[in-house]
C-alpha cells in the first residue's frame, strides 16, 4: 500500500515513500485504517474542542476587544543598543552608591587606627555574634554575650537583625580574646555610627562588614551567628573571595611539594592541608600549577605541563583531588623543581600570559639541603620578580635557616606548621606580603566579585536573593612608624544582591521572550535567566559545585565562535543576531527564535550587560492610552493581580511600603494615598489600558460560571488571562476545593506567572504558535502533584494587535480544563462514522486498534493505557515514532546541557576479598575497632586540656577523607539530548511498517486550531523489533586529549585594571621566622585513623 500526506501551504514535497520502499512484496498488512475515517475523527474531535476552549477562555471577545482599540494603540519598535545603554548607566548609578558607602567605612576605619594606640592589656566587652543573648545556668548573660535584640526584618529577607549596631564573628580558631582582636574590635567600633549612616543613606544596601587581618568580622546589621553541624565556626573572612581579591593584586603561583620518603604520616598530611589552604586563597584573576618531587620533578596534572592554567573553581577542584592521592617515596632535590617553575613563569610573563602582576613561588618542605643559590642566581637575582614563599612543615627546626634564608633572599616569607591548626594562620602570611606594595603606596583599588551564593540567606531558604556580588576594599594602616612594613588592617565590604541590579532592566520592555543578563572579565555568569546555580540532591536543594564559574558560552552555547562572548569580554558596545533554541518546560520543548542581542560595559565595574529581544513581535513595544479614573475602576476588580516580582513602584525602601503588593501600590499611587511612592508611570499606564480592555472578561467569565452544565460541561475548571503588562485575571468555573491544581498562577508554580526572569510558559508557547490556534499543555508525569498521572490540561493562545503593519503580542488567555474531559470528548469523537449508512467499520474502542492524542512535541495525552498519559510517545511505540522521524512528520532536535549533573557511581572493593580467609576478617575488625577509637579521641572534646582549633582542623580533614562514602555523588558535567518537535506543514500522513512477518499500519492527523495530533495504529502487528524512541540525557564523554586540551585551553579574559606587585620602600627583611609549636595529641593520631581508613 502507498503512503500518502497532505501537505500544508509552502510545504516542501514530501518524500514519504521513504519507509514503505523496502517492504517485501510478501509481507501482508494485518490491518486497514480508512483515512477518511480517521479524518472524520480529528475534525470531529477538533471543532468540539475548539468550541469549548474558545467559548470558556472567551478569547473570542479579548480579541474583539483588543481590535476595537487599535485605532488609539500605538507600537513603536525598542531601539536595543539604546535601551541597554540606559540600563547600563542606571545600574553604574547604582553600584556607584554602593562603592560610596565602602569608602566611607575605609575612612573611618583608617582613622580609627590612626587614633588607637595599641594596648596589650586592654580589657573590652563587645557582641560576640555566636554568644550573644545566651546565659548561663543562674540566668545571668555569659561573657560577650550581653542583651542584644534582634526583629526580623523584611529588607533582610526577615531574618532576626539589630539594625542600630554590628557585632563580632569569630572563626573557632580564633581566641576572643587575644589582645590582638581586642584592640582591632575596639578601634573598629567606630564603623558603627557609618554602617547606620550608609543604610539611612542609600536604603537598599544590604550587608555591610569589615573583615580583620586578624580574623574577626564585623558585620552589619547585626545577627546571631549558629555554628556548623560539627559545634565549629568555620567561616573566616579572610577566606572568602572579596577579602583575598580585595587585599592582593593578580598572582601566578607555582606551588612546590616535597613527596620524599622524610614527608610519610602527618607531615605529608600537613603538606597537602597546606596546598589546599594555598588555593582557597587563588581566584579568577589568579594562575597556578602544583609541582611535586622527589628524585624527578612531576607536574601532578601532567595535562599542565610546562604552563599555568586560571584558578577557576574548576581546575582548583581538580588540584585538590590530586594533591589528595600524592604518596611520599624517594629522595627530594628541590634544585630542578624551582628550576621548572622559574620557567614556566618568565614564559608565562615574556608571552604576555597569565595575571601579568604577582609572581611567586611556593615550596612546601620538612628541609632543604642541597646548593640551590645558583637557580636563583641565574633565574631571579637581581631583579627578585618573583617572590618565594617557604613553608617547613614538622617540628623539626635542622633546615629552619636554610628553608628561611630561601624565602629572605626571594622577597618572601618563611614559616614553620608544625599542626594542622598552624595552617590556616601560617598561609595567610603570604597575602600579607602581596598587599604590601598597595598598602606603602595607599591605592585603595575598588575590586568586585564574581556571583557568590550568601550562605546565610541559603540557609534561611531565602532563594530570591541567593546570588551576591561584593564590592570591597582594602584598609591599610597610616601609620608613618610602620609604612616600609605595609600593614593591611582589613577589608571592607558590601553585597549587592543580583536581582536588585536586574530589576533596572524592566522585564516588560523586553518583550515574551526577551532578558538581560551580567557576565563578568572572565566570561562568566553573574546573572542569566538560564542560571541554574541549584540542584535537588535527594529532598534537598543544594548549590552546585561550579555555580559560579559557568561560562558564557555555556549559556549561551549557540555562539560557538565566541562572538558575543570576546565582545562582552573586551568591553565593547554593540549588537549581534544569532538564531537560537530555547529550551522551556525543563528542556521538554524547544522554542526556535532569532534573537537580536546589544551589550556594553557597566562603567567603574569589570562587568558587562546584555539585552536580548527576539524577533517579530519581541521588537516592539504597545502603548496605550486611557484616563486614571477609567483604568482605576477596573483595576479594582476582585480577579485581577499584578506580577508581585515587577516593579511597577518601588516598596522596598520607605519601611511603611514593604507590606504592600505591588497593585495595592499602584492603586495607592493613583489615587493619591501615597504621594512619596515612586512609580514606573509608563508601566501603571500600560496597566490601566490593559485593565480598561480586559474588563469585560470578568462579566462574560462570571455569565458562564452561573449558566454551567454541571454534566456536559464537568471537567472546565477555571479561565485565566495575561497581558503583556504583567496584569493578570482569573475566574474559577468550580470551587475552589475542587480545583486539580492548585499550584497554577501561584508562588509555587513559578513557570505559570509573571517573573522578573520570564514571561508565563502557557503565554511564551503561545506567542510563537499561530494566532486564534490553541496550544495544549499536560503536566509530564514527573512534574504532577504527588507524582501520580497528570490530571489538568492547560489550553492557551494568543492575542495580536497590528498597528501600521507591524504585529504585537497584547496577551495571552487560556482556560484550565481537567484530563478526563479531553479524554471524554476523544473517545465521543472516536466513535463517529463518515459513512452514508452510519455503520462504523472501525472504532477506537476496537482491540485491533490504538488511538493517541500526542502533542507537537511528542507526549501523550490520551491513551487506551491511562499510565501512558504524560509520556514521551516514542518510549511507549518506537516502530511508529521511528517512521514519523523518517517522514518527516517529527524532526529529533538536538540540545545540550553545560550545567548537567551526572550520578559518578561508586567503586567499591571486591565482596570476596573477606572470604579468603577467617584471618583477614579479625584483621578488619581489628582495624576497626582502632580506627573507630582514635575517631571518638578525635570527636571528644578536649578543648579544656589542648587547643580546641587542632581539634576543629583534625575534624574537617577527617571528614574530607569520608567525603565519598554515600555511595551516588553528583558531580557537573555536560549532557546532551534530544526534543522532537512536529512539523506542522504536514498534515497528516500513513504508512507501513514491516515488522518482519507483518506489516503495521498507521495513520496521523493533525486536529485543527491546536498543537495536537491524532495517530491511530494497528495494535495486531508485533512491531517491538524496533527499539523504543528515548528522550534521555547522555553525558558527553571527552576522550584523555580532547579532555586535556579543554583544560590546557585558555580562554580570552580581560585583566583587571590595577596590578600591585613591587614597591622600592618595602621592607623585604620583614620575611618571617619559626612558628610556635603547639602538638595536640589527637592530631598525631590522625595520619594512622586515615590510613586505617
Amino acid at each position: 500500500m502507498a503512503g500518502a500526506r497532505r501537505m500544508g501551504p509552502g510545504a516542501v514535497p514530501c518524500m514519504m515513500m521513504l519507509c514503505l520502499l523496502c517492504i517485501p512484496p510478501c509481507a501482508r498488512a494485518q490491518t486497514k485504517i480508512p483515512l477518511e475515517t480517521v479524518k472524520s475523527w480529528a475534525d470531529a474531535f477538533g471543532g468540539e474542542l475548539y468550541s469549548i476552549v474558545t467559548k470558556y477562555s472567551g478569547s473570542l471577545l479579548l480579541q474583539k476587544k483588543y481590535k476595537d482599540v487599535e485605532p488609539t494603540l500605538k507600537i513603536k519598535e525598542v531601539d536595543g543598543l539604546e535601551l541597554v545603554k540606559k540600563f547600563s548607566e542606571q545600574m553604574e548609578s547604582m553600584l556607584r552608591r554602593k562603592v560610596e558607602a565602602v569608602e566611607r567605612l575605609v575612612e573611618a576605619a583608617e582613622d580609627a587606627d590612626l587614633n588607637h594606640e595599641y594596648n596589650s592589656s586592654l580589657e573590652f566587652d563587645y557582641y560576640n555574634s555566636l554568644l550573644i543573648n545566651d546565659k548561663d545556668e543562674n540566668d545571668n548573660y555569659v561573657e560577650l554575650g550581653d542583651e542584644f535584640i534582634l526583629e526580623p526584618n523584611e529588607h533582610f529577607n526577615n531574618l532576626l537583625v539589630n539594625t542600630t549596631y554590628s557585632d563580632i564573628q569569630l572563626p573557632t580558631n580564633v581566641y576572643n580574646k587575644d589582645p590582638d582582636i581586642l584592640n582591632g574590635v575596639y578601634m573598629s567600633e567606630a564603623l558603627n555610627p557609618i554602617f547606620v549612616d550608609n543604610f539611612e543613606r542609600d536604603p537598599t544596601l544590604t550587608w555591610q562588614y569589615f573583615g580583620s587581618s586578624t580574623g574577626f568580622f564585623r558585620l552589619y546589621p547585626g545577627i546571631k551567628w549558629l555554628p556548623d553541624e560539627n559545634g565549629v565556626i568555620s567561616f573566616d573572612c579572610r577566606n572568602r573571595g572579596w577579602y583575598i581579591q580585595a587585599a592582593t593584586s593578580p598572582k601566578d603561583i607555582v606551588i612546590i611539594v616535597d613527596v620524599s620518603g622524610s614527608m610519610k604520616g602527618l607531615r605529608m598530611t600537613i603538606a597537602k592541608h597546606t596546598i589546599v589552604t594555598i588555593l582557597d586563597t587563588l581566584g579568577e584573576n589568579d594562575f597556578v600549577n602544583i609541582i611535586a618531587y622527589n628524585d624527578y620533578v612531576h607536574f601532578i596534572e601532567p595535562c599542565f605541563k610546562g604552563i599555568l592554567v586560571q584558578a577557576d573553581r574548576d581546575n582548583r577542584e581538580h588540584f585538590k583531588q590530586l594533591v589528595d592521592e600524592l604518596q611520599a617515596k624517594g629522595v627530594g632535590t628541590v634544585s630542578k623543581a624551582l628550576t621548572e617553575s622559574f620557567k614556566i613563569l618568565r614564559e608565562f610573563r615574556d608571552a604576555g600570559q597569565g595575571g601579568l602582576c604577582n609572581q611567586a613561588i611556593m615550596l612546601i618542605t620538612d628541609g632543604a639541603v642541597e646548593d640551590y643559590e645558583a637557580v636563583f642566581e641565574k633565574y631571579n637575582w637581581p631583579d627578585r620578580k618573583v617572590r618565594v614563599f617557604t613553608y617547613l612543615i614538622g617540628r623539626e627546626v635542622t633546615f629552619a635557616p636554610n628553608v628561611k634564608w630561601i624565602a629572605c633572599n626571594n622577597k618572601g616569607y618563611y614559616t614553620q606548621i608544625s599542626t594542622l591548626a598552624d595552617v590556616q594562620e601560617n598561609v595567610m602570611e603570604y597575602l600579607h606580603v602581596l598587599s604590601r606594595p598597595m598598602v606603602i603606596n595607599h591605592d585603595h583599588d575598588i575590586i568586585w566579585t564574581e556571583a557568590y551564593m550568601d550562605s546565610a540567606l541559603f540557609a534561611s531558604q531565602a532563594q530570591s536573593l541567593l546570588l551576591m556580588t561584593t564590592v570591597a576594599m582594602p584598609v591599610f594602616s597610616k601609620k608613618n612608624e610602620t609604612r616600609s612594613h605595609g600593614i593591611l588592617l582589613g577589608v571592607v565590604g558590601s553585597d549587592v544582591p543580583l536581582r536588585e541590579l536586574l530589576k533596572l532592566a524592566p522585564r516588560y520592555k523586553l518583550g515574551v521572550h526577551g532578558y538581560a543578563f551580567l557576565n563578568t572579565n572572565n566570561g562568566y555568569i553573574l546573572s542569566h535567566p538560564d542560571l541554574r546555580p541549584l540542584y535537588k540532591e535527594g529532598k534537598k536543594l543544594k548549590p552546585k559545585p561550579n555555580y559560579n564559574s559557568v561560562d558564557l558560552s555555556e549559556v549561551e552555547w549557540e555562539d560557538q565562535d565566541e562572538i558575543l562572548r570576546s565582545a562582552m569580554i573586551n568591553g565593547e558596545t554593540g549588537y549581534l543576531s544569532m538564531d537560537v533554541k530555547v529550551p522551556v518546560d525543563k528542556g521538554k520543548r524547544v522554542l526556535f527564535l532569532t534573537n537580536d542581542y546589544f551589550f556594553t560595559d557597566i562603567s567603574g565595574t569589570p562587568f558587562s550587560l546584555g539585552v536580548v529581544l527576539s524577533r517579530g513581535h519581541g521588537e516592539y513595544i504597545l502603548l496605550g492610552n486611557t484616563s486614571v479614573e477609567e483604568g482605576l475602576h477596573d483595576l479594582l476588580q476582585p480577579d485581577l493581580s499584578l506580577a508581585n516580582e515587577w516593579i511597577y513602584c518601588i516598596t522596598d525602601i520607605d519601611p511603611d511600603h514593604r507590606k504592600l503588593s505591588q497593585l495595592e501600590a499602584v492603586i495607592r499611587f493613583l489615587t493619591g494615598e501615597e504621594p512619596d511612592l515612586e512609580c514606573d508611570e509608563e508601566l501603571v499606564q500600560e496597566v490601566l489600558f490593559d485593565a480598561v480592555v480586559t474588563a469585560p472578561m470578568e462579566a462574560y467569565w462570571t455569565t458562564l460560571a452561573l449558566n454551567m452544565s454541571l454534566d456536559t460541561e464537568a471537567g472546565i475548571e477555571m479561565a485565566f488571562l495575561g497581558t503583556r503588562a504583567g496584569l493578570m485575571r482569573s475566574a474559577l468555573y468550580v470551587g475552589s476545593e475542587k480545583i486539580s491544581n492548585k499550584k497554577f498562577l501561584t508562588q509555587k508554580d513559578k513557570e505559570s506567572i509573571f517573573t522578573m526572569d520570564h514571561f508565563p510558559l502557557w503565554y511564551r508557547r503561545a506567542a510563537e504558535h499561530p494566532p486564534g490556534s490553541f496550544i495544549y499543555s499536560i503536566v509530564s508525569e514527573d512534574d504532577s502533584e504527588g507524582g501520580g498521572l497528570p490530571k489538568v490540561v492547560t489550553v492557551s493562545t494568543a492575542v495580536s494587535v497590528s498597528v501600521d503593519g507591524k504585529m504585537g503580542i497584547a496577551a495571552a488567555v487560556g482556560v484550565q480544563i481537567k484530563l478526563d474531559l479531553l479524554q471524554r470528548k476523544f473517545w465521543m469523537a472516536m466513535q463517529q462514522c463518515s459513512g452514508v449508512d452510519g455503520a462504523c467499520p472501525l472504532s477506537c474502542q476496537d482491540d485491533i486498534l490504538n488511538c493517541f492524542l500526542i502533542d507537537n512535541n511528542g507526549f501523550i495525552l490520551v491513551s487506551k493505557i491511562p499510565e501512558e498519559t504524560g509520556k514521551f510517545f516514542g518510549a511507549v511505540d518506537g516502530s511508529v515514532m521511528t517512521q514519523l522521524l523518517n517522514m518527516g512528520m517529527f524532526r529529533r532536535v538536538t540540545m545540550y546541557d553545560y550545567q548537567a549533573m551526572c550520578k559518578v557511581p561508586y567503586h567499591h572493593h571486591s565482596g570476596a576479598q573477606p572470604l579468603l580467609s577467617p584471618i583477614y576478617a579479625f584483621v578488619a575488625a581489628v582495624k576497626w575497632l582502632i580506627s573507630d577509637f582514635l575517631i571518638f579521641l578525635l570527636e571528644f572534646n578536649m578543648s579544656s586540656f589542648w587547643h580546641s582549633d587542632n581539634l576543629a582542623d583534625a575534624k574537617a580533614v577527617f571528614h574530607h577523607s569520608h567525603r565519598h562514602k554515600k555511595h551516588d555523588t553528583l558531580q557537573p558535567c555536560d549532557t546532551e539530548y534530544p526534543v522532537f518537535v512536529y512539523e506542522p506543514a504536514i498534515k497528516e500522513t500513513n504508512g507501513l511498517i514491516n515488522c518482519g512477518d507483518c506489516q503495521k499500519m498507521f495513520v496521523a492527523q493533525q486536529i485543527i486550531s491546536s498543537n495536537l495530533l491524532l495517530l491511530v495504529t494497528d495494535t495486531v502487528c508485533d512491531c517491538s523489533v524496533f527499539p523504543p524512541v528515548p528522550m534521555d540525557a547522555k553525558e558527553v564523554k571527552y576522550n584523555a586529549s580532547v579532555k586535556c586540551e579543554r583544560m590546557r585551553s585558555q580562554k580570552l579574559r580581560r585583566r583587571p585594571d590595577s596590578c600591585h606587585a613591587f614597591h622600592p620602600e618595602e621592607n623585604a627583611q620583614d620575611c618571617g621566622g619559626t612558628a610556635g609549636i603547639s602538638v595536640c595529641p589527637t592530631l598525631l593520631l590522625l595520619p594512622l585513623v586515615l590510613l586505617l581508613r
